[in-house]
C-alpha cells in the first residue's frame, strides 16, 4: 500500500469538515499526534493521541451547529496550511478567522496547530511618542 502524500491527507481531512463525515478521518491521524485548538487563549487546549485527537475533530465534524470552511491550503513537502473561517451561529458577527498549521509524517498527520483571530481587543505597541 502506497503512503498518501501531504495534500491527500489534508484533502480528505477538510472533506471530513465540508461533508460532514467523521467517517474520512480513520486512519488520517498519528499514534503520537499532538494537536493544539485555538482556544482557550493565550495557548488553546492541547489533545496528545490518535484517539483523543480523532475524538477531538470528530465532535466538530459532528456538531451541525457550527461549519468550518477551508479557504485556502497551501503544501510544501511534509506541511500544510489551512486557512479557514469556522461559523458557530447564524448572526453576522458569528464567525472566527484562522489558520492551521499541519505536519503530515508517513501519509498521516502528526501535528496540528491552530490559530485564530481574536475576539475582542489586544492590546497593540503604542506609536512612538512624537519628540
Amino acid at each position: 500500500m502506497s503512503v498518501r502524500s501531504t495534500a491527500e491527507v489534508i484533502d480528505r481531512f477538510n472533506r471530513a469538515f465540508t461533508d460532514r463525515d467523521a467517517g474520512l478521518l480513520a486512519d488520517l491521524v498519528a499514534e503520537d499526534c499532538v494537536m493544539e485548538s485555538v482556544q482557550p487563549a493565550p495557548r488553546g487546549e492541547r489533545v496528545v493521541g490518535r484517539e483523543a485527537c480523532t475524538g477531538w475533530w470528530t465532535a466538530l465534524v459532528d456538531d451541525r451547529a457550527s461549519q468550518f470552511t477551508p479557504q485556502e491550503v497551501i503544501v510544501a513537502g511534509d506541511r500544510a496550511t489551512i486557512v479557514w473561517t469556522y461559523r458557530f451561529g447564524d448572526g453576522p458577527d458569528e464567525w472566527v478567522h484562522g489558520v492551521n498549521v499541519m505536519r503530515v509524517t508517513d501519509g498521516r498527520i502528526t501535528e496540528a496547530l491552530g490559530f485564530s483571530k481574536t475576539a475582542g481587543e489586544v492590546p497593540l505597541a503604542s506609536e512612538p511618542d512624537a519628540a
